[in-house]
């Protein structure tokens, strides 16, 4: 690149932050990944502990869904508000408060002592989950101006957003096998502190970014009221079935809500979600495909978790060990290949590979049966697995923040965690479904032939082994779709243009501060 240009891109990304680039910048990513990794640990490590604060509060088998739903609920359907709130405040004043509030929220259900106060430490933990998230991608996408550094920034995200809730299946066997169930909300207390404490003395957040309009009340209503109807929808056909009347009401209710949101959204001066934001193709492919490949992933962490327990009999801890080489995928995938590639080639060229890759990592698994060995079909399953979705990740990450404009950045980032829970939700439900409907017709199948009790325990595994294999094998499929979505839809750094796959200097400073769209 020539002096000229490598000059000019400079001054062009100056002028997105008008005092150059923050030096606290990389000091700033430690405190915002921290943050990170504590929200998403927090998706995970309370599935490992569930069974024996079960037992220590008394929550009825039918309610204790709601430790992981109350928590899904608030999340998700309060993140676009979240993000219009950082736009507002600040992201620094929003990332900060949310990780005092976090904290708060995890000492409460440390200290529960019945299911009430347990359902609404979780909710809590969802409420200020919403404010922090947003704010720490979005203050990321501010702060990392040059394409290079940007590179690497969102491949440390991207891995830590990935692999952070296998990350939370380890820390969450070791904390309740070996001290307590409670220290799987505690062990938030130290994170949040510390990074809150960062935050506040290390980051400068750039001039000019708030956005300022007053706040959009309908739409805030709609779109909570619509998500919240959304994912409680879904958890909902998990434990009742897709034919319950309250399942399809909400489904209904969600899609009238959503509808009439998206129409609010048109019309009104200063919207929460300013359609643009979402209707530029290569965002919308952004958040459809990692939508799509998070509901692939989410409901494999689950099942996974069950079958080397349930089915090989492994202890918490030796399950969180299990998925180490998902998570040594996960952050090659980000860090190495993702940050390398990514300023070479254009995002869809890493995220449509990755997703495939991931999907053959898939096709490894639909193998599983009971006495399948760990060398043999799982190690090199989530070994593609992590590497493909590593590889995907970042690009995403990047790319859903790229070329928005300041004020609207909080709402972009906003979207991305919201494609991401929705899709948790989704996943979870819907795998879940497909799952237990196949073991209960394979039992049926086989059991009359069972003669002894041994070999009918035998059927009832066999039975959740095709469970697992047959919801995998729509996983493979859903993968598949997401990176179909990805090389069609996402067009950005096309050779020739002014583009984000370009040389970084030149290309990141032009990206800031013109619209994807412009493309």
């Amino acid at each position: 690149m020539s002096a000229t240009a490598s000059a000019a891109g400079k001054a062009r990304a100056d002028r997105s932050a008008p005092a150059g680039p923050d030096a606290n910048r990389w000091k700033a990513l430690v405190f915002i990944a921290l943050a990170q990794l504590m929200v998403v640990l927090d998706a995970t490590i309370v599935n490992i502990a569930l069974p024996s604060a079960q037992q220590d509060l008394g929550i009825s088998d039918g309610n204790r869904q709601w430790v992981v739903t109350a928590y899904a609920l608030a999340f998700g359907g309060l993140l676009l508000f979240g993000g219009r709130i950082a736009d507002l405040w600040g992201r620094k004043r929003a990332f900060v408060l949310g990780l005092g509030g976090f904290a708060a929220a995890s000492a409460l259900g440390g200290a529960a002592t019945n299911e009430a106060m347990m359902f609404g430490a979780r909710a809590l933990q969802g409420v200020f989950g919403a404010l922090l998230a947003p704010a720490a991608l979005s203050l990321l996408a501010v702060m990392f101006t040059d394409g290079k550094e940007r590179a690497k920034a969102f491949g440390i995200y991207g891995a830590i957003a990935g692999g952070g809730g296998a990350v939370g299946l380890i820390l969450g066997g070791f904390l309740t096998e070996y001290l307590d169930w409670r220290w799987t909300f505690f062990v938030n207390i130290p994170f949040a502190v510390v990074a809150a404490a960062g935050a506040y003395f290390v980051i400068r957040e750039p001039a000019g970014g708030r956005n300022r309009s007053p706040l959009d009340v309908p739409g805030v209503l709609l779109s909570t009221v619509g998500l919240v109807a959304l994912v409680y929808g879904f958890t909902r056909a998990e434990s009742e079935g897709w034919s319950d009347s309250l399942t399809i009401g909400m489904f209904v209710a969600s899609a009238v809500l959503l509808a009439a949101f998206v129409a609010v959204e048109a019309k009104v001066k200063a919207p929460l979600l300013p359609l643009r934001v979402v209707t530029e193709r290569n965002r919308g492919g952004v958040y459809l495909s990692l939508g799509l490949a998070i509901i692939a992933m989410f409901g494999l962490f689950l099942f996974l978790t069950y079958y080397l327990q349930v089915v090989k009999g492994y202890s918490p801890v030796k399950t969180g060990f299990a998925f180490l080489p998902m998570i040594a995928g996960m952050i090659t995938g980000s860090t190495q290949i993702g940050t390398r590639l990514m300023t070479r080639v254009a995002p869809r060229l890493l995220m449509g590979p990755g997703f495939l890759v991931a999907a053959l990592g898939m096709l490894f698994l639909t193998q599983l049966e009971i006495d399948s060995s760990y060398a043999g079909v799982l190690l090199p399953g989530m070994l593609l697995l992590g590497l493909g979705m590593g590889t995907a990740f970042m690009p995403a990450m990047s790319l859903a923040t790229l070329g928005v404009e300041p004020r609207d950045s909080g709402v972009a980032s906003a979207m991305v965690n919201t494609s991401q829970q929705v899709g948790g939700a989704i996943g979870t439900a819907l795998l879940n479904t497909i799952a237990a409907s196949a073991t209960t017709s394979y039992v049926a199948d086989h059991i009359g032939g069972a003669t002894s009790r041994s070999q009918q325990q035998l059927v009832q595994l066999q039975g959740q082994v095709q469970g697992y294999t047959s919801a995998i094998w729509f996983a493979v499929g859903i993968l598949v779709a997401a990176a179909a979505i990805a090389l069609t839809l996402i067009n950005a750094g096309r050779p020739g243009g002014t583009t984000v796959a370009g040389s970084a200097d030149e290309t990141v400073g032009d990206e800031m501060a013109v619209p994807v769209a412009m493309h």
